[in-house]
């Protein structure tokens, strides 16, 4: 309701000038165009499976397919053209809070509806950016996306330079406000135009269409380098990199967490505006409250007592002023950097479950349910940026409070002067936390010196965990008993204020509960980070989707260059039918994997044989020889293109 109220606030006071294009009308006529673009789209592709309307209707061929505007759980590409087209969005997404773009009037109750309309209108109309960015019909899809992409920008350029001033932010309001949507307009544009290009040169046979394949280069490129030993002296990371983010060149975000951090960014980048112009707004209004209950209180000469609260009135609302403007900078920059750290954090999850490590997340989140997992992926997205706007505005109050808090406490006892008594009060909080600490502290060390038995080895850590003097720790455990109590009741409140404060400056972290242990399932944003991380490695993991491009291209013998071919050395004529490679393979695979030999059928056949046959002698000579092979690799490093040859004694 808050947000609600602010959006319509801020859309009221934009609209100061009349602007002779309306943008909520112009919405509204772009139903027609969006309509029929998909429309086209749709009569292009041809339908996969028959229907009952083909044998009724022969003539449309299996036309009017489904348009997927993009593919959120495996494509890879145009990742940055959809995350521009998340974009153009933002401008109306905003919107979805406020009533004003519907040209009647519904009662309270229908609201819900209204809201669920506007979501349907604003994604069909721009549906047409994404579906012209991911039609198979290129040339199509370039030409009908340059001329919507081309009608929305001089639309929107002409409403924000037609009308750019506002009582607000001045002169220039709309511009400021509007420049993330143009720019991302701008971008669809270019790449509209790029594709046709492309698209023309593909028909002249200028250039060739890239090939169809399951997996990127950076997946080959990431499972080679899972099959590539490890080197044993590490280049050093740097600063940033060891303690902040490190560049991984074989991973790639996918499009939807792209578009969301691009709409999160833009969102924050709005709400600051809305913050920062509407608590302006509402300072000034105070400061008018205030002039007026101090004129009332002058003229008719009311109490000593009234009077001298008029000051301490003054003093506090400029307090205020001054703190909200100071910690709407430390609120935005958080955001922000909460926005870039989940991208750390997806990146960081996914590898864990990629090696197979699950101990990041609680024993009951260890197996998802599947509809629950899928069902994340749709509900990601949205929440994600609804948690970043609300939590923006939580954190917001939060740094309020404290610098209040500061304020209170530091500056104004020095600027009145009373910097003794603040130095005073201060010192004797502290000695009290300082004791309280240093008695946890010292119950510890009397422990570790006292009552835990000697080191069974002189290169332990610490002590192991068997008591020494039980007599004497019974009575300190006996008197300490009556002080643990008293100190309990400080550390309870202590421990409900953290809390809280830690809850509330970790809303908008999706990928971090803010339940306790035991509850986490009670966290649904929480729970919907875990199945989307959970569906993006059952279909994204690069080792098992380079191991079904294998499949494909050995069923369908593709045996020309691929994205898997990366990974053999061979020359394209040794690679069909050939003994010598495939023995190589063999031979190669048991030198680096030496206990593989041991569950070998002629192996497993020997164990009821005696242990002088012939097969058995086989195997050791083999342990031996890859032992010794793998030892002169770690003297010297093998060259890098290893040429292959027949192997018959494998």
């Amino acid at each position: 309701m808050m947000i609600r109220n602010q959006v319509e606030h801020a859309v009221s006071k934009v609209q100061d000038c009349q602007s002779e294009i309306s943008m909520e009308l112009f919405l509204h006529l772009s139903l027609i165009p969006a309509v029929v673009i998909v429309g086209v789209l749709s009569f292009l592709q041809k339908r996969v499976t028959r229907l009952g309307i083909d044998h009724r209707l022969p003539f449309l061929r299996g036309r009017f397919a489904i348009v997927v505007p993009l593919d959120t759980i495996g494509s890879l590409s145009n990742r940055w053209s959809y995350g521009f087209a998340f974009g153009a969005v933002s401008s109306s997404v905003l919107l979805l809070f406020s009533e004003q773009y519907i040209p009647f009037t519904v009662p309270p109750w229908a609201r819900v509806i209204v809201y669920l309309v506007g979501a349907l209108e604003v994604g069909l109309v721009y549906f047409p950016f994404f579906a012209c960015l991911s039609t198979p019909f290129r040339g199509a899809g370039a030409l009908l996306g340059i001329f919507y992409s081309l009608s929305w920008i001089i639309v929107t350029v002409w409403d924000t330079f037609t009308c750019p001033s506002g009582k607000i932010l001045g002169k220039y309001q709309k511009l400021i406000i509007q420049w993330p949507c143009i720019l991302s307009l701008i971008f669809l544009l270019g790449r509209f135009v790029y594709m046709l290009v492309k698209a023309v040169r593909i028909h002249v046979q200028e250039e060739q269409e890239d090939p169809e394949e399951l997996n990127d280069q950076h997946q080959v490129q990431h499972v080679k380098r899972l099959l590539r030993k490890t080197p044993e002296h590490r280049k050093p990371l740097s600063w940033f990199q060891s303690r902040w983010y490190e560049w991984d060149p074989y991973f790639k975000f996918p499009n939807r967490i792209i578009g969301t951090v691009i709409i999160s960014l833009i969102g924050l980048y709005t709400m600051t505006l809305a913050d920062y112009s509407l608590s302006n707004v509402a300072f000034d209004q105070v400061d008018r409250w205030k002039n007026t209950l101090k004129h009332l209180v002058t003229s008719c000469n009311q109490t000593e007592a009234l009077g001298a609260m008029i000051p301490q009135l003054e003093e506090f609302i400029d307090v205020a002023r001054k703190s909200w403007l100071a910690t709407t900078i430390f609120a935005s920059l958080n955001s922000v950097a909460y926005c870039f750290h989940v991208l750390a954090c997806y990146r960081k999850h996914l590898k864990r479950l990629w090696r197979g490590q699950k101990g990041f997340l609680p024993d009951k989140f260890h197996k998802p349910n599947s509809a629950v997992s899928v069902a994340s992926i749709a509900r990601y997205s949205g929440w994600q940026i609804a948690f970043t706007l609300w939590g923006y505005l939580i954190v917001h109050f939060v740094h309020f409070l404290f610098a209040l808090l500061l304020v209170y406490g530091l500056v104004i006892p020095i600027q009145h002067g009373r910097a003794l008594s603040m130095l005073s009060n201060l010192g004797i909080a502290l000695l009290s936390i300082g004791l309280v600490i240093a008695l946890v502290i010292l119950q510890v060390v009397l422990v570790q010196i006292f009552f835990l038995q000697d080191k069974l080895s002189p290169t332990d850590k610490q002590k192991p965990l068997a008591l020494n003097n039980r007599k004497a720790f019974h009575c300190f455990n006996y008197f300490f008993f009556f002080y643990n109590v008293v100190m309990g009741i400080s550390n309870c409140i202590m421990r409900l204020l953290c809390s809280i404060v830690t809850g509330t400056w970790l809303v908008s972290r999706i990928d971090r509960t803010i339940m306790q242990r035991g509850y986490e399932n009670m966290d649904a944003g929480y729970s919907t980070w875990i199945g989307m991380i959970f569906a993006d490695h059952y279909h994204n993991n690069p080792a098992m989707v380079c191991f079904c491009q294998l499949l494909v291209s050995n069923t369908l013998e593709r045996h020309t260059a691929s994205a898997y071919s990366t990974f053999s050395n061979v020359p394209p004529e040794l690679l069909v039918n050939s003994r010598a490679r495939r023995r190589w393979m063999l031979c190669y695979t048991l030198l680096r994997n030496p206990h593989l030999i041991l569950l070998r059928k002629h192996h497993l056949s020997s164990l009821h044989t005696s242990s002088s046959s012939p097969q058995s002698d086989t195997v050791v000579q083999a342990c031996v020889m890859a032992s010794q092979t793998q030892s002169r690799q770690a003297e010297s490093e093998l060259p890098p293109e290893i040429t292959i040859t027949p192997a018959e004694d494998c």
